[in-house]
């Protein structure tokens, strides 16, 4: 391994549906940096985020106010411990979703302090725009012009539907009424592709979200945004971001717009990419990647073993 492949590591960070009961716990207990971010999270809080991630219940993690901050501290405690532990740094970044706060945390542009209640809002604030409820599928084996044009046909009655989330591999995660999306779960199976309705507490990355996103506006308007020391792909647009200028405006719009994943994956692969590390809890980017980039060398960072995982020329000091 050469100098120029660690120069093109890109740090990818997971968002909502990677918690679990546990997540971040051996991390804590094997390593003080990892610790430590889990103690500012519950100083930030003003509640033991910490033993909820650890010990549950799981009832409450799964809340939605509840696994934003859950997620985000456990990748951060993680992206602390690879930082404390190896020479690499990021020259490029780029999340799922929430996971784009977390990306923009490894690159200095916002306090973790900071984040971690950013998260709490976020989470908050998505839940409760739409409080009767919504849904969200997986629409699995057809292609992108086709789902949308389903997605039109779907939306009757007042009721919308649209893609949420372009995961690649012709993934598409779909989001809005349950009815709408009931309708468009119908219409795949008639299209012979598949659809899988997603355990969700709200219809997320769709217009229902309008609501949300108007109150991250205001909350982030009091946010300081410092200078990146590396890009942030944007999964809005999945163009790189280095203007701090826009970092709140792409947060907000990523609360109803689609998450471009493919595409930013192909854009940091453009970007002369050759690895990634997955920040945080579960392995679900991996899989996604691996899907979108056969052969594509991805590493993750959840759990105490996987440091030694990781390549030779950044292996533990």
């Amino acid at each position: 391994m050469t100098e120029q492949i660690v120069s093109t590591t890109a740090f990818m960070f997971p968002g909502q549906g990677t918690q679990a009961l546990g997540m971040g716990r051996a991390l804590a207990r094997e390593f003080p940096e990892a610790r430590l971010v889990f103690e500012e999270a519950d100083e930030a809080l003003g509640e033991p985020l910490s033993k909820m991630c650890f010990e549950g219940p799981e009832s409450d993690l799964a809340r939605t106010e509840h696994t934003q901050p859950a997620i985000l501290t456990t990748s951060i405690a993680a992206l602390r411990v690879l930082e404390a532990r190896t020479d690499i740094r990021p020259k490029l970044a780029l999340g799922h979703s929430l996971g784009e706060i977390s990306a923009l945390v490894a690159v200095g542009s916002i306090r973790f302090w900071t984040a971690v209640r950013l998260a709490r809002l976020r989470g908050q604030a998505m839940q409760e725009a739409v409080p009767t409820g919504g849904s969200m599928a997986a629409i699995i084996g057809l292609p992108i012009e086709q789902v949308e044009a389903m997605c039109e046909a779907a939306s009757i009655n007042g009721q919308i539907v649209s893609p949420a989330n372009l995961n690649g591999a012709n993934q598409i995660v779909v989001a809005g009424h349950y009815d709408a999306v009931e309708r468009i779960s119908d219409l795949a199976h008639d299209a012979e592709g598949r659809a899988i309705s997603l355990k969700v507490s709200a219809p997320f990355h769709c217009a229902l979200m309008q609501p949300a996103a108007e109150r991250l506006t205001e909350w982030l308007a009091k946010v300081d945004i410092a200078p990146m020391r590396a890009p942030v792909i944007s999964c809005v647009d999945a163009e790189p971001i280095t203007d701090t200028d826009r970092v709140r405006g792409l947060l907000v719009a990523q609360v109803t717009h689609r998450v471009r994943w493919e595409e930013s994956v192909r854009k940091a692969l453009h970007m002369g990419c050759e690895q990634a590390i997955e920040l945080g809890n579960g392995g679900v980017l991996r899989g996604l990647l691996r899907r979108i980039e056969r052969g594509f060398k991805v590493y993750g960072l959840g759990e105490p073993a996987d440091v030694d995982k990781l390549p030779k020329l950044v292996a533990q000091r």
